[in-house]
């Protein structure tokens, strides 16, 4: 049994030693920018108005769509928290998928795309009222949900970022973070 052992945990244990340290992130961060990047960046983009500092009418929409249909949908009718966490929520869709995607502040950055996905599942589900199908299930043999199977992956990935970070080809092993 230990020669059936060997033969199966000394290839593998080399290829884990050479790979493992920077195949799995730099994977992660590649993937990221693949799939993710321009999804985030379009989405942050639709918010803007005129400029960088202002924005959209849909942006209010978009991250409170029950206080800002209660409002009247009158940006006016918000409050201060409102306008500070749209705002906050806008650039932070900017400027984390440009620090995941060039490797700087990896850890604090995915795990601040975590919390954002988490947010903005919970936005999609009992603020826009997503159905069923779009919120889906784990475990049910279908994996094509919107909410619950994509945005697990995404976390997933995400979390590795944050556990292992950003791997060799990154900005942060340039300045020497881990």
């Amino acid at each position: 049994m230990n020669v059936l052992l060997n033969l199966y945990n000394k290839p593998l244990s080399a290829i884990e030693g050479k790979l493992e340290p920077w195949l799995l992130p730099t994977l992660a961060r590649f993937t990221f920018v693949a799939v993710l990047f321009m999804y985030f960046w379009s989405s942050a983009t639709l918010k803007l108005g005129d400029s960088l500092f202002s924005l959209s009418f849909g942006a209010y929409g978009q991250i409170f769509p029950v206080a800002f249909d209660a409002a009247g949908y009158d940006v006016g009718q918000l409050s201060t928290f409102h306008k500070i966490v749209a705002y906050a929520g806008t650039y932070a869709e900017f400027v984390l998928p440009v620090l995941l995607a060039i490797g700087l502040f990896t850890r604090l950055a995915a795990l601040g795309m975590i919390g954002f996905v988490i947010v903005q599942s919970y936005v999609d589900i009992f603020g826009h009222m997503a159905d069923e199908s779009t919120i889906g299930t784990w475990f049910d043999r279908i994996a094509d949900s919107h909410i619950m199977d994509q945005r697990l992956f995404w976390i997933s990935m995400l979390l590795l970022l944050f556990v292992k970070g950003a791997g060799p080809l990154s900005a942060d092993k340039l300045i020497g973070l881990k």
